[in-house]
């Protein structure tokens, strides 16, 4: 292959890039981990982390991040803060351009990005963010035990989390801007069986306040009226957006809402480019896959690399 200043350069420092990191440095690859801002991504705004396996007493989104950035420096990952503002496929070599105007080329790319939950945008959501707002049903649902909360959205993902988390919170107020469900029929046949579930129609959470933590919401209806409720968690799940906005996914392969589309080897339509983590088009977004994914691509990355695949 084309000479490269690496062989391998992994776009973005989540749990997925920071594993593919790890794998790629262990293997003595010369590789490059490029992140815009701080590594973690999503992972550093979770307050707590019970789920990810080896840590029976669970822990921070930020230790979790500190714990796998130190495993990877261990191996002598090379790791630059730069943001990528363009991308070249034309050539086996690729080829990325950052903000400064600076250019790298790789032999092999493993891209990922991420992607960050639609938000409501109102006053109290950012600071209560990890205290009570959360955007994540399977990761926090059981810090709601016997409690009152609100779903915030009406399609399959809020509807479907919505019965999910009965089997925590002792009441969940789906609050939905409209008089119907976008959900499948299935679910919403699921969801209106459950007693745990209740209904706010054409309703808008128009704050979120607390001190510590969520303690009530304002809701405003369609109409203009205000009323309080009182909670102790806000689901918003209204959708996930792919951070793609320099990504050529006609290249790539993308689905419908612009995630990258891989074979089950982390694999893009573009030879040598993988991509993992809440990128990829898939159903479940939570650490653990993200670090598995990571895993897979680097060694995939590697048999590309040694011209086991093409």
């Amino acid at each position: 292959m084309a000479k490269a200043d690496y062989q391998l350069i992994i776009l973005g420092g989540g749990p997925a890039g920071l594993t593919a990191g790890l794998y790629a440095a262990r293997d003595r690859l010369k590789a490059l981990l490029i992140e815009k801002g701080a590594l973690g991504g999503q992972v550093l705004v979770t307050d707590w982390i019970d789920n990810y396996p080896g840590f029976p007493e669970g822990l921070s989104g930020f230790d979790l991040v500190e714990k796998m950035a130190a495993q990877a420096a261990r191996f002598e990952l090379e790791t630059k803060y730069a943001q990528v503002t363009g991308l070249e496929f034309s050539e086996k070599t690729k080829k990325l351009t950052l903000e400064d105007g600076e250019t790298l080329t790789c032999q092999s790319l493993i891209i990922a990005t991420g992607a960050r939950p639609n938000k409501l945008g109102v006053p109290g959501e950012d600071e209560l963010t990890g205290k009570g707002v959360s955007y994540c049903a399977t990761c926090d649902g059981p810090f709601y035990k016997d409690q009152e909360i609100i779903v915030v959205g009406g399609g399959d993902t809020a509807v479907q989390e919505a019965d999910f988390l009965t089997k925590f919170a002792s009441k969940v107020t789906v609050v939905h801007r409209r008089d119907q469900l976008r959900a499948t029929k299935i679910l919403q046949e699921k969801a209106f069986a459950n007693k745990r579930v209740e209904f706010l129609w054409n309703s808008q959470i128009e704050e979120i306040n607390g001190e510590n933590g969520v303690d009530k919401v304002i809701i405003k209806d369609n109409s203009g009226n205000k009323s309080e409720m009182a909670v102790t968690g806000v689901f918003v799940l209204i959708g996930t957006i792919p951070n793609n906005d320099i990504l050529p996914l006609d290249q790539l392969g993308a689905d419908e809402f612009g995630f990258i589309q891989t074979d089950e080897e982390m694999r893009t339509k573009v030879p040598g480019v993988m991509a993992v983590g809440d990128i990829r088009s898939k159903t479940v977004r939570q650490v653990v896959n993200a670090t598995g994914e990571g895993a897979v691509a680097a060694i995939a990355a590697e048999h590309y690399l040694n011209g086991l695949t093409e």
